[in-house]
């Protein structure tokens, strides 16, 4: 038979074993309780109500120097209007309750980078969209927002050529655009 000593521990013994591992359990259940409580309010989305349910949005008007581009912004506003889910879009401004009016005032660009080997050329654009947005209730006749100025702006790299990088850049005015002009619209003011 072996002599070897048995390792002891050292330090108070609790009667119940167990208890220690119940205590933490109980003590995770309690947290877990509270911490949910905060959920329990919570809505996903916006419970906001508009003051409408319909809109129409007018033909985009262009009065910039951005050639065909009324269609790719009238049709990114719609599916950002449509997107929130609040509002449905109507085919005729006689059955919308509120009709959208959108004006491309001005485009410009503006050298943001030089080319190192020639600071006559640029290597960066950025590109300035400048719009006008009037929001008309239609069953009043009241405006519920004139000419609100939006400015979107993007950059353009002109490695592949300044006419394509602006070509390329149009579509994503369009949807900066669209998402700021959707919050114009369906923010609660």
């Amino acid at each position: 038979m072996s002599t070897r000593a048995q390792p002891r521990w050292i330090g108070p013994r609790s009667r119940h074993p167990g208890r220690a591992g119940v205590l933490a359990f109980i003590n995770l259940i309690g947290f877990s309780l509270w911490s949910l409580t905060g959920c329990a309010h919570y809505h996903l989305g916006t419970a906001s109500r508009l003051a409408f349910a319909t809109v129409y949005v007018a033909p985009v008007e262009n009065h910039a120097m951005l050639p065909q581009a009324q269609s790719i912004f009238a049709t990114e506003i719609r599916e950002a209007l449509l997107k929130d889910g609040r509002v449905s879009l109507v085919a005729g401004p006689e059955t919308a309750d509120v009709v959208l009016r959108v004006s491309l005032a001005g485009y410009d660009r503006q050298m943001a980078a030089a080319n190192p080997a020639d600071t006559g050329l640029a290597m960066k654009f950025v590109l300035n969209l400048h719009t006008t947005c009037t929001l008309t209730d239609r069953r009043t006749g009241k405006p519920l927002f004139v000419n609100r100025a939006i400015l979107v702006s993007r950059d353009a790299y002109t490695q592949s050529g300044q006419l394509q990088a602006e070509y390329q850049a149009v579509p994503l005015l369009a949807a900066s655009l669209a998402d700021k002009v959707a919050h114009a619209v369906l923010d609660v003011w």
